[in-house]
């Protein structure tokens, strides 16, 4: 039986940022606090390609912060991209604890479909 699942990302485990890093060929994230446009911000930044200020994951409450001036300081594909894979490696954490082996597929739409199966370790 197939199931379509749309998945809300809430950014909370480091590992899963520090491989989302990985899959999009970005630097390590690094933990302090940041100086945005008009604000400060604490938590692990993840570098996004040509944005001018870092993107901050709060690994407490899940969410973001970052300033990309509606996106002429930062394209939000670049944004989009971490958090699908962020989200990908997550998802992938989460199968191989409870014993799913994962298949990853990414569509022509940029999109990943992902098919957890019972039965091992992908």
């Amino acid at each position: 039986m197939s199931h379509i699942v749309q998945i809300k990302t809430e950014v909370r485990e480091l590992a899963s940022i520090q491989a989302a890093c990985v899959r999009n060929r970005l630097t390590e994230p690094v933990h302090g606090t940041v100086q945005l446009y008009s604000s400060a911000a604490t938590g692990w930044q993840v570098q996004l390609p040509d944005w001018r200020y870092p993107v901050v994951c709060h690994t407490d409450t899940g969410q973001l912060s970052y300033d990309n001036y509606e996106g002429r300081w930062g394209d939000p594909v670049h944004l989009n991209s971490f958090l699908q894979s962020y989200a990908v490696e997550q998802t992938r954490r989460i199968a191989r604890r409870q014993g799913y082996s994962l298949t990853e597929q990414r569509l022509s739409d940029g999109s990943v479909k992902l098919l957890l199966q019972t039965g091992g370790v992908a």
